[in-house]
């Protein structure tokens, strides 16, 4: 490709993202206020509509990257995504303002979050995950969502009722007019859905071809950040607001979604299947998994998320870009060392760390009261 295509392909792609942002907000709030027209309670939407309706930057790109065969961006995109979610926006929200964690996502979500990403990481293995596992994969997440539903009802916590109503307060009357504009809202996002993610990811593509860089890379990258910025503006803007369900809560249902919906959809679109690359089945599902993982001992020191939690998780974030750019760039030399330093003195200091913590906040509730 030319200087010239170059430039275009850039130029289309932060369109398609411009699109990507604006469809997403308008589908999440016209879904979000619709739901509350017709009845449903605040908690139900805040847990089902919201988290889903983030993600679906994520689905559309995917879906449309598995169709097209462009399989290996599907994968980077989930998988980045995760990342991108508990490590960049849910360390952002906690540098913002420390984050109370629920001891529901405690004692479910977040087990159920590590056993998903085990589960994609078995599935991706053999180098694929194909039509029957992206089939298992839709299966989990009908399930998902009808325990989600279920649970939330029983929620009786006024605090997480109070909070998730002022996020989403029903409209003092219901009408045809309301209920269309909401509706007329949901369908012009997923217009802007849709042309956003076809000229992002055709053209996530062409950059990929250009500029010598693997297709897995621009999915875990640049794709990756695209799709999650609804993510991150819901949960920084919650964060800012001390609304602890809606930050922390929209980053676990979306890692979720992205694993069972978003992954499952792919897996049963494509026909070859989604593509694992050896990178992606030693390094990025790994990491994936040990991102999630390391979810629990952060959330269940004192059901919070500090700041200085927050900007542990950022700066791996950072370092894993860092990682990325030098496997793009096929610094072999310095990714030894990078690597040697991450294995050998930073993971085990942070693991002593948590683990030292874990065992500081199991102390203090075995006191005497």
């Amino acid at each position: 490709m030319s200087a010239e295509q170059v430039i275009h392909a850039v130029v289309w792609f932060g369109l398609g993202l411009a699109l990507l942002a604006a469809g997403g907000e308008l589908l999440v709030h016209g879904a979000a206020r619709l739901a509350r027209t017709l009845g449903l309670s605040p908690l139900v939407v805040g847990l089902t509509v919201v988290a889903y309706g983030t993600s679906l930057p994520e689905l559309a790109v995917t879906v449309r990257a598995a169709w097209t065969g462009a399989g290996e961006v599907a994968l980077g995109n989930v998988v980045g995504s995760n990342i991108v979610n508990i490590l960049l926006v849910l360390g952002a929200s906690a540098v913002i303002a420390p984050l109370s964690v629920s001891v529901r996502l405690i004692r479910f979500d977040t087990p159920v979050l590590i056993g998903i990403s085990l589960i994609v990481f078995l599935m991706g293995w053999d180098g694929k995950i194909d039509r029957m596992e992206g089939a298992i994969l839709l299966a989990g997440i009908v399930l998902y969502t009808l325990v989600v539903i279920w649970a939330a009802r029983r929620e009786a916590a006024p605090d997480v009722a109070e909070e998730y109503t002022a996020a989403f307060p029903a409209p003092s009357k219901t009408t045809k007019t309301l209920l269309g504009f909401y509706a007329i809202l949901c369908c012009l996002g997923l217009a802007l859905l849709e042309v956003g993610t076809r000229w992002m990811v055709q053209s996530a593509v062409q950059i990929a071809q250009a500029w010598g860089i693997a297709e897995l890379i621009i999915g875990l990258t640049i794709v990756a950040i695209g799709t999650s910025l609804p993510e991150m503006a819901t949960s920084l803007i919650a964060a800012l607001r001390g609304q602890r369900d809606i930050a922390v809560g929209n980053i676990v249902g979306s890692c979720i979604f992205n694993l069972l919906l978003v992954l499952g959809s792919a897996g049963v679109l494509s026909t070859q299947g989604v593509p694992v690359p050896d990178q992606a089945r030693w390094v990025d599902l790994p990491i994936m998994l040990a991102t999630a993982a390391v979810c629990l001992p952060i959330f269940f020191t004192g059901h919070r998320i500090a700041r200085w939690e927050g900007v542990v998780l950022v700066g791996y974030y950072l370092a894993y870009t860092a990682y990325l750019v030098l496997r793009a760039a096929q610094y072999e030399v310095v990714m030894h060392y990078f690597r040697e330093t991450m294995f050998l003195f930073v993971f085990p200091l942070t693991l002593l760390t948590l683990i030292v913590t874990v065992w500081q906040s199991l102390r203090r509730s075995d006191l005497p009261k």
